[in-house]
């Protein structure tokens, strides 16, 4: 349960880098079939068989819970195993995605619930326990289209705490050790509670700095919008202008030769009032004669 998925190895015969990053290349060339992806399997398959060997014989064989208690050691040590192995060897496929967080709650919530029905562990601690996991999961999804909230150092602690208090739950311990183990439980609860209030937090703030971000982006896209709707504005007004310019050039040049054929017409009437006044003189000066 250390929130980092298992993944798959890579099919195209080229040689992983080891520590390198989670590429595109590789995740496209990853196989289902590589050693992340059956490690993690076999961990789903322990599951059940976890809850048979501890329920068998009534539940309180200490053999039998011995082989329990194996079982659920060969569960957690692979969780360790093929989360190592996906980050080293850049293993990444979507089946290890989501079946390594099922596997890690699985094979948690399988001994924690069947403790309980043995009488062994209070059932408030089992209700704490996945209460807890399943809210960050739920958390998770809440806020990952913002951001992931990285696995953090208490966390870890808190899967270490618990595996090892629900391993030792799960031998049949008396004396000294069966106070021992109660305390680890208690230890357990106590960063289970811790951290997941710490996850709370984070998600919060994560939460908040996403949708501000959000807000800001979309007041920059508005206030683009704005500027080019602008910017087209002062262009047709423009445009506009400058057709108004021509228009009123033209009309003013019609106007002027209008006005200057009209001094034309009046000239030339003028100039026939005269003819006409000189030829009226001229006869009625013969007329006289």
């Amino acid at each position: 349960m250390t929130g980092v998925p298992a993944s798959a190895a890579g099919g195209s015969g080229a040689k992983p880098v080891r520590g390198g990053k989670l590429g595109t290349a590789a995740v496209n060339q990853a196989s289902l079939w590589n050693i992340a992806n059956i490690l993690t399997m076999v961990r789903l398959l322990l599951v059940p068989g976890f809850v048979l060997l501890l329920f068998h014989n009534g539940g309180y064989d200490p053999a039998w819970r011995s082989f329990a208690w194996a079982a659920f050691a060969i569960a957690m040590i692979t969780d360790l195993f093929d989360g190592h192995l996906a980050r080293t060897y850049n293993l990444v496929t979507d089946f290890g995605k989501i079946a390594d967080p099922i596997a890690d709650k699985a094979i948690m919530g399988a001994a924690l619930v069947s403790l309980s029905v043995l009488g062994d562990l209070p059932w408030w601690i089992t209700g704490v326990i996945i209460a807890r996991e399943l809210g960050i999961t739920l958390m998770r999804f809440w806020v990952i289209r913002h951001a992931v909230i990285p696995a953090s150092r208490g966390g870890k602690l808190k899967t270490l705490a618990q595996g090892t208090a629900v391993g030792m739950y799960v031998l049949a311990l008396t004396g000294p050790l069966a106070t021992l183990r109660f305390w680890m439980m208690m230890v357990a609860v106590v960063l289970t509670v811790v951290t997941g209030l710490d996850y709370v937090r984070q998600a919060v703030v994560l939460r908040r700095k996403g949708l501000a971000a959000e807000r800001a982006a979309a007041v920059e896209r508005a206030a683009e919008a704005t500027e080019e709707a602008l910017q087209a504005a002062v262009g047709t007004t423009v445009g506009g202008t400058a057709e108004g310019t021509v228009g009123a050039g033209s009309t003013a040049g019609a106007v002027a030769g209008a006005t200057d054929v009209r001094g034309g017409v009046t000239d030339v009437r003028g100039g026939v009032t005269d003819v006409r006044g000189t030829a009226e003189a001229r006869d009625a000066a013969e007329a006289e004669r």
